[in-house]
């Protein structure tokens, strides 16, 4: 699953998803469900503490090279260098910002984060391992 089978130069149009982060599952990558105090993996059955759930980056894009567009996702920490942070501190980061800022209204950190995104990916050049 993780073998390149080719490569391809396109260019970033748009980001398509607004969450970058996500709480993941050590065993098998599937998004955990989360409430205040616990995690289970729907996929392989994992739990544990939800201050033990560790993240991991999903950035959607849509992208066009030369010929096509493509819709794809990016995971993991290939993303770490962009983002300057692992997935985990980045997530840490957003959460100490939503607490300084009174409370669960997520809505600024999230309109900051999706503008940061998408003034250092949109309109640029990557090589992708599709």
């Amino acid at each position: 699953m993780n073998s390149v089978q080719e490569l391809l130069a396109a260019s970033v149009i748009s980001i398509q998803n607004s969450c970058f982060v996500y709480p993941a599952c050590q065993n098998c990558f599937s998004r955990l469900i989360l409430d205040s105090r616990r995690f289970s993996c729907l996929k392989c059955g994992c739990t544990g503490e939800a201050k033990d759930a560790s993240y991991r980056y999903r950035l959607s894009l849509k992208i066009a090279d030369t010929n096509d567009l493509f819709d794809i996702t990016v995971f993991g920490s290939c993303l770490d260098p962009f983002f300057g942070v692992t997935a985990e501190n980045l997530q840490r980061y957003i959460q100490g910002f939503n607490q300084l800022s009174g409370g669960p209204n997520t809505e600024s950190s999230t309109r900051a984060l999706v503008q940061a995104v998408e003034t250092c990916f949109i309109g640029k050049r990557f090589i992708f391992g599709v």
